[in-house]
């Protein structure tokens, strides 16, 4: 008596089980890794909107934050306005591309903004720009 005659045949079948565990690990990384493409220079403010917005390539970029209670950041370090002009012109120092970019929340008073840019050319060689949200 032969023991292959008394098994019943088993259909073939693939696992995929495995391949479903692979597959879920290539989309966690995916998704992971695709939360780190966007480059965020300053702090989440909520910037004012303007049509004619245009965005600048400019390798050199020194980023001042202001958010909506008032407290200011130069590279997301928090700063007192009055010490921007002094670190402004260490960050600048003798690069001709730099830029200063004011990422300003909405609801920030325009005299605020106006004492940061005051600071800010006070800087010789420092060349200002205002962050806004296209419409």
């Amino acid at each position: 008596m032969d023991l292959d005659e008394n098994e019943p045949d088993l259909p073939p079948f693939i696992n995929v089980v495995p391949l479903i565990d692979v597959m879920f690990a290539l989309l966690t990384f995916f998704i992971m890794s695709t939360l780190f493409l966007t480059r965020s220079e300053g702090l989440p403010v909520n910037l004012p909107k303007a049509a004619t917005a245009k965005e600048q390539r400019i390798p050199t970029k020194i980023t001042i934050t202001v958010d909506e209670k008032g407290q200011v950041s130069l590279n997301r370090d928090p700063i007192a306005v009055n010490d921007l002009a002094p670190k402004v012109r260490t960050l600048v120092g003798s690069n001709p591309d730099a830029l200063v970019i004011i990422n300003a929340d909405q609801k920030v008073l325009h005299g605020e903004v106006v004492g940061i840019m005051d600071q800010v050319r006070q800087v010789k060689g420092a060349r200002l720009a205002i962050a806004t949200q296209r419409q």
